[in-house]
């Protein structure tokens, strides 16, 4: 009897350890200078926060055009990122865009982050088993 409660106990330990331990994981690529793009996307975090809380954990990797959003001249969405940010979700910019369009990182908003490579950031998560979500229409 000692046993069957102890591989019980066993059991019910090890599904709680895996409910606390799995976490969804999201990189979201953004590479579109349109305003309402960058909206949709504040729309999908807070559905994320809102739906899945402390278990997601969200990157956001922008190239190209992307980097607009991160610019403190041109971004529309400086406060949700700073928001979001506080939260944990990460929002990258890559370091070869803003070499190929001569661009200080000093004109990045406060919570931007950098990457070497925008795409090789997005791979490096995919390899890792991160779900992929290419934002925009």
């Amino acid at each position: 009897m000692k046993s069957v409660k102890f591989f019980g106990l066993l059991l019910i330990g090890l599904f709680f350890s895996f409910q606390l331990s799995a976490q969804h994981k999201i990189v979201m690529h953004m590479s579109s200078a349109d305003t309402l793009v960058w909206k949709g996307l504040m729309n999908n975090l807070k559905h994320l926060k809102e739906g899945w809380g402390n278990t997601v954990e969200v990157e956001v990797v922008t190239h190209g055009p992307g980097v607009e959003m991160m610019m403190k001249e041109k971004s529309t969405q400086a406060a949700n990122i700073s928001h979001y940010r506080s939260m944990g979700i990460h929002f990258y910019v890559c370091e070869n865009t803003l070499r190929e369009k001569k661009i200080d990182k000093q004109r990045i908003i406060e919570a931007g982050e950098f990457v070497p490579m925008g795409i090789g950031e997005i791979v490096m998560k995919q390899e890792q088993g991160w779900s992929y979500i290419k934002v925009g229409f």
